[in-house]
């Protein structure tokens, strides 16, 4: 979830003005809106999130102190590969995460056979993401999915419709897990170069190259 600062200004002599901040992290806002009250000259402060809800200052400190030990932040990337000739496919996520101050990426891929196009293993490697998202418990939060398959990415937003009935049971799976989970999808499409990461760690499950685990990034690493 991203924040928006709205807030008005005034100068020692009366005059006024409104300002609007650059969308940001909910923590990164927090302290930002709480260094512009300490100037005294900051009235009507309030918060907008990326679903047009707006927030209060307690409200705020209030979510970002729950969160705080909780993976927040969450962005995951997916790809899914598919061997016309073996009829196997490999499925690749990374999943990025805040937890206690600290920043983690997750990487995870698998095999699958019972899969008939490229297009239903891209469904599949979302589908992977989100159930390593439940082993994390991650739950009531947005969560940012990006991948580069035009067909997911559009049908999950929405913006699609889904006549395949392979791909429809897996949009109906999908969007069933997240609403068990609580969590507010929100969908990037990205140039496969872009979603690089994922694209190897599918292409190494389809090599029989298994892949798992979890580090902490260092600052210039985070995404």
């Amino acid at each position: 979830m991203k924040i928006r600062i709205d807030w008005n200004y005034r100068t020692p002599k009366g005059t006024e003005t409104l300002f609007r901040s650059e969308d940001m992290p909910p923590a990164q806002a927090l302290l930002l809106a709480e260094d512009l009250e300490r100037t005294g000259r900051t009235k009507l402060l309030s918060f907008t999130d990326s679903y047009d809800s707006t927030w209060t200052l307690k409200e705020l400190k209030a979510y970002v102190k729950g969160i705080e030990t909780e993976p927040h932040n969450i962005t995951v990337f997916f790809d899914g590969g598919y061997d016309r000739e073996t009829k196997e496919s490999g499925l690749g996520c990374v999943i990025y995460y805040e937890q206690n101050g600290k920043a983690y990426r997750l990487r995870q891929n698998a095999s699958a056979s019972e899969i008939e196009s490229n297009n239903e293993a891209e469904y599949a490697a979302l589908y992977l993401g989100i159930q390593e998202l439940e082993l994390l418990d991650v739950h009531h939060l947005p969560v940012r999915f990006v991948g580069d398959s035009n067909v997911v990415i559009n049908q999950m937003s929405g913006d699609w419709a889904v006549p395949e009935k392979e791909l429809a049971s897996w949009a109906d799976r999908i969007d069933g897990k997240l609403k068990k989970l609580g969590i507010q999808p929100e969908y990037e499409l990205v140039p496969r170069k872009q979603n690089a990461e994922a694209d190897r760690l599918a292409t190494q499950a389809l090599n029989g190259i298994e892949i798992t685990g979890t580090m902490e990034l260092a600052a210039d690493e985070r995404k």
